[in-house]
């Protein structure tokens, strides 16, 4: 299928084939008809594209803050690498369609084959012939309705999400400021609300639009003309509110809000326009200044986006998604009309000089839309204690002729997989990079474009039954991984699976059946700290240990933003289910065993966690994962006590061994090798020679158990035992 993309860091627009997004449970795959440019929103992200560097930078001061942070936490160089991978990759557009449905995942059953949706979400209702949309970023289309009309409905929703912040009563005064598309939404949702609205924008032909659609009046805003009307019709109080639906730089809208606006009277935020507020201005009429976050709530809440998840009517009244349904029921009633707004209909195979026409200024234009061609053939779809290991029948893998080389498959290809594993195994004398398999059609045609793959698909099953493909690496949320795991065990191949393996035992219990019953113990968990360079020759420094040892790991995990999937516990795990079996393994692998008993104590609310691990020999480990530590300090620091010897960790940067002579390693200022280099490496050789995997299945699941007993410890408030550990 078609989409359209753009590459931030080059600015370049296109046109791109990508792969059919499969059809997830929870939402449906829909064939669009109509789709909806937003002239304010899209053409700003496109002009951003264009800009250099610097000035890239100096536009979006957030990230850059977010980059400065990496520094400090990952070093120069793989900060450097993973934010060029970001900019240096194709983004989607688009946010508002309207189309039919194609295809109907499990869970939903509130539409069918064959109805007319409209949807919206910068992740879903994209420019592109198809998309997947999930349950409550979708509405149908009331009868009647034209598609083209129906495509308005998402930037509906926003401008009737910011009218309900303003509360307008019946007779009020109204100003909208800015009578772009949103600002022309605005004008008309609030006179079929019973208020009078003035219009204020320079260009003379939207506010003669604006008063054709329901205004009483509309100028430019620096005229004596909107002061006049206002005066008028408040009898000189000024207007009950105002709507700031204006773009750019400039501070005049909200000093004219408050030179307009009524004692007490509400400024609302719609659009992205300077904030500066003249605080005496607003001190003095104590106005009320409120923000309009997108299309309602819901919005940026993943449970109720991706989840499904709805809030209840008695509680949150209009969400996006019944804000949508509401604003396109208006459209069927005839009290709200886009049609005049509708200022060009391009095909969708011209978008790329449809958006260059309207940066240019080509193309003067409140809406655009792109016009879909019809279907002509039905899309294929796509396919979306510690265990004692039993291995089957199966023996060790044949070894591969000399110079044929590894074909890899990756499932998966977010961040991870594209900035700390791909750039590792590209270029690789011996291996192929044969197929990226993702949900997400974009995501897989940006890892193919980058690095190389043969092929970039959405169906899983076929490249599970490709025999050509030796490797599958599993990249994927946590919570996938132990089934994609298991079904990739089944279908013969190695596997390479991100940790966590599994999260819980059940799932832990059903990879290794998988094992026993396809006789494949070809597994590999991305347990990668264990190969870096600079602890294994700390490690060979140390020497070998005779006595029982004591081991202090401290992680500095710091906080979570706000929004990140791995805060959603419901269906991820917990944050240490996710990522605490790297600790235990490192341990384990240092104190040459697996523990036998795990202990843990947290912090109200579980965010800090001390966990101390008892091995065989009366060696202990104690890993302290905190996450409200400062961001200045360093996140890994480990102290291994034995012998009479003292092995030190700083965050993989330096490396010490006290003893009789003490070894300290040279300083890397930037650089931080945690292995992933060379346990690509190993994982490689194992599949190309058929030798043992790079770590023993058994040690892989009893790390994933103790991880697993974190959980119960917790629980229970003792120590627990982990039956069967070696």
């Amino acid at each position: 299928m078609k989409q359209v993309v753009q590459n931030y860091k080059s600015g370049e627009l296109a046109v791109l084939d990508v792969p059919v997004p499969g059809c997830k449970p929870g939402g449906v795959l829909v064939r669009t008809s109509y789709s909806l440019i937003s002239t304010g929103t899209e053409l700003m992200k496109v002009s951003e594209a264009g800009m250099s560097m610097l000035g890239k930078a100096r536009s979006r001061p957030d990230q850059v803050a977010k980059v400065m942070q990496s520094v400090a936490t990952n070093g120069i160089p793989a900060t450097y690498q993973k934010v060029m991978g970001k900019l240096d990759s194709y983004t989607p557009l688009g946010y508002s369609l309207c189309g039919v449905v194609e295809q109907v995942g499990p869970g939903v059953d509130d539409v069918k084959v064959g109805d007319v949706v409209a949807c919206a979400g910068n992740e879903h209702a994209l420019h592109a012939e198809l998309n997947w949309v999930p349950k409550n970023l979708y509405a149908k289309v009331p009868d009647g309705l034209a598609p083209r009309h129906a495509a308005f409905g998402t930037v509906g929703s926003i401008a009737m999400q910011g009218v309900r912040q303003g509360e307008p009563q019946l007779g009020e005064v109204a100003l909208v400021i800015g009578l772009g598309l949103i600002g022309q939404l605005v004008v008309q949702l609030l006179t079929a609300s019973g208020v009078r609205v003035v219009g204020a924008d320079p260009d003379p032909a939207r506010c003669e639009l604006a008063e054709r659609l329901g205004a009483v009046a509309c100028g430019d805003p620096g005229s004596t003309a909107i002061e006049a009307a206002v005066a008028e019709l408040t009898d000189g109080h000024g207007v009950d509110q105002v709507y700031l639906a204006a773009g750019g730089g400039s501070n005049q809208p909200v000093e004219l809000a408050a030179r307009l606006c009524r004692d007490r009277g509400r400024v609302v935020d719609i659009g992205k326009c300077r904030l500066d507020l003249p605080w005496n201005a607003y001190y003095e009429k104590e106005l009320d200044v409120r923000f309009s976050r997108s299309y309602g709530p819901g919005r940026y809440d993943p449970e109720y986006e991706l989840e499904g998840r709805d809030y209840p009517i008695g509680y949150v009244r209009w969400t996006e998604r019944r804000n949508l349904a509401c604003f396109l029921d208006l459209m069927a009633r005839g009290r709200v009309d886009v049609e005049p707004l509708v200022s060009h209909v391009a095909d969708f195979d011209d978008a790329v000089d449809t958006y260059r026409r309207l940066k240019d200024g080509d193309l003067k234009a409140v809406a655009v839309l792109f016009r879909y061609p019809e279907e002509k053939g039905k899309a294929p779809a796509p396919a979306v204690a510690v265990p004692a290991v039993r291995r089957g029948a199966g023996g060790p893998a044949p070894a591969r002729p000399a110079k044929t080389p590894v074909r890899l498959a990756f499932v998966g290809a977010g961040n991870y997989a594209t900035s700390m594993l791909l750039p590792h195994l590209v270029g690789r004398d011996g291996v192929e990079l044969s197929t990226v398999v993702t949900t997400t059609a974009l995501s897989a045609a940006n890892a193919q474009r980058k690095f190389g793959f043969a092929e970039a698909t959405t169906d899983l099953d076929a490249v599970l039954g490709d025999p050509s493909v030796d490797a599958v690496f599993v990249v994927t949320r946590h919570s996938s991984h132990a089934e994609l795991t298991r079904k990739a065990l089944l279908a013969g191949k190695t596997v390479f699976v991100e940790k966590p393996l599994a999260l819980s035992e059940d799932e832990l219990a059903g990879v290794l059946a998988a094992v026993e019953e396809s006789g494949n113990d070809r597994l590999q968990v991305g347990f990668n700290r264990r190969f870096a360079p600079l602890l294994q020759e700390a490690r060979t420094r140390f020497g070998v240990r005779t006595g029982p040892a004591n081991l202090r790991y401290l992680v500095n995990a710091g906080r979570l933003q706000h929004g990140s999937w791995y805060l959603q516990q419901g269906t991820e795990g917990s944050r240490f289910a996710g990522e605490g079996g790297h600790f235990i393994d490192t341990a384990s692998w240092l104190l040459g065993a697996d523990p036998v008993s795990v202990y843990a104590v947290a912090t109200s609310g579980d965010d800090d966690l001390q966990v101390v691990l008892r091995y065989r020999d009366g060696s202990t480990a104690t890993i302290s994962y905190v996450t409200t530590g400062p961001s200045s300090f360093p996140k890994e620091t480990l102290d291994l006590v034995a012998d009479g010897k003292v092995l030190r960790l700083d965050d993989f940067v330096r490396a010490s061994v006290y003893g009789s002579k003490r070894w300290v390693s040279s300083r890397l200022p930037q650089a931080r090798d945690k292995g992933q280099n060379a346990e690509l490496a190993a994982f490689v050789r194992a599949v190309r020679t058929g030798g043992p995997m790079p770590v023993p299945l058994e040690s892989l699941v009893a790390t994933t158990a103790a991880t697993l007993a974190v959980r119960a410890g917790l629980a229970g408030g003792a120590p627990v035992t982990l039956a069967g550990a070696r």
